[in-house]
């Protein structure tokens, strides 16, 4: 992800830029700076040579960024310092207007690329302004501002600037999801229903509340939508998110998991079994998740929920699992040898625990 906003990136913005009468010599410059730097400080530093290279006002750096918009070049990745360097000129006037304006050019920018990280600066300075700004992007006809809408406003982001009063109020932004659940775009569905999802680490029985709005008056999309919405809450067996989705039944026997073999060399994968009968007097609705709780560098555990399957069980049925788990190297987990431990999870309701051992391949037999 680093290398998204690399130097040929860079030094393709500087051109449109002195192709506009700008001389981007901070921009080349940072263009030989952003290697080996991690993505969001390779913003920051773009970002602050623009501040350094554009006109010193909110007007003139907003016309160059229109202008700049005419060239087809001025796309993708390039567009996230340009659309930072645009609010910072706008919050630091302190003008109505230019916060104003400065939400319409990055509701221009994210048809080419997104402004979700640049929004939430503006959200932090004056939330009740830009929320009311993004209401009404819910009805643009464009699909990437409705979305961004939805994804610039959601109480957690990676990479974009934490906004604690979103968390505060965590209601706050339920008229956005409210007007966007049932949109068109799937992009945009999908935003709303990460959003929710966010809603739910602050407040699960809000999050619940809205998705049941949303089925009273659903769309051919909306169970989709709901389930999307709500796969964190159901992973914690929240009752009423699990009501919603139909998962029925508490009522269950869990034989495993079985670990064979219970040592798993590093980029091997670990294999179990297990068996799921239904105890109870009717036909249940289960999803069947399993928990993997990680060694952790200091020797602790984490754990991580995976879901396995959704089976409709009769009473007295019992269902066969078999799964599996990767431990092949990847960028988005660092594996630590040593105890691991696998848990059984049946509508949100942990039963079953097996350990086995991470080991080095040359301490296999």
């Amino acid at each position: 992800m680093d290398e998204l906003l690399d130097a040929a990136v860079v030094a393709r913005l500087g051109r449109v830029l002195c192709q506009l009468g700008v001389e981007p010599d901070n921009v080349r410059h940072a263009s030989r700076a952003v290697d080996g730097r991690k993505l969001r400080r390779r913003v920051d530093v773009v970002r602050d040579a623009l501040l350094t290279d554009l006109p010193s006002d909110y007007d003139g750096t907003a016309a160059i960024v229109r202008a700049a918009f005419e060239d087809e070049s001025f796309t993708g990745w390039m567009l996230w310092p340009v659309s930072e360097a645009v609010v910072a000129r706008a919050l630091a006037s302190g003008h109505d207007r230019d916060f104003d304006d400065a939400m319409d050019v990055l509701a221009l920018l994210t048809t080419r690329f997104t402004s979700e990280f640049a929004i939430r600066a503006m959200l932090d300075a004056r939330l009740a302004r830009a929320l009311e700004i993004a209401r009404r992007w819910t009805g643009d006809d464009d699909a990437n501002v409705r979305r961004l809408a939805s994804e610039g406003t959601r109480p957690h982001m990676q990479w974009g600037k934490g906004v604690p009063a979103l968390r505060r109020q965590p209601g706050i932004t339920r008229p956005i999801v409210d007007a966007l659940y049932r949109d068109e775009a799937e992009l945009v569905r999908r935003s709303v229903a990460n959003h929710v999802n966010d809603l739910s680490r602050d407040d699960p029985d809000l999050a619940a509340e809205i998705v049941a709005g949303w089925l009273e008056q659903p769309d051919g999309n909306s169970p989709r939508v709901a389930r999307h919405a709500l796969r964190t809450l159901v992973k914690q067996g929240h009752p009423k998110a699990l009501e919603l989705l139909g998962y029925t039944g508490a009522q269950f026997d869990v034989d495993g998991p079985v670990i064979v073999p219970r040592e798993v060399p590093l980029g091997g994968a670990v294999h179990f079994t297990a068996r799921i009968t239904n105890t109870g007097p009717e036909t249940a609705r289960a999803v069947i998740d399993f928990v993997l709780h990680f060694q952790k560098l200091r020797g602790s555990l984490a754990p991580k929920v995976f879901k396995i399957a959704t089976r409709t069980i009769a009473p007295g049925e019992t269902v066969d699992i078999a799964k599996s788990y990767s431990f092949r190297p990847r960028t988005t987990r660092t594996f630590h040898l040593g105890e691991h431990v696998i848990e059984l999870q049946v509508n949100g309701r942990a039963s079953g625990r097996a350990a086995f051992r991470l080991v080095a391949l040359e301490e296999m037999p």
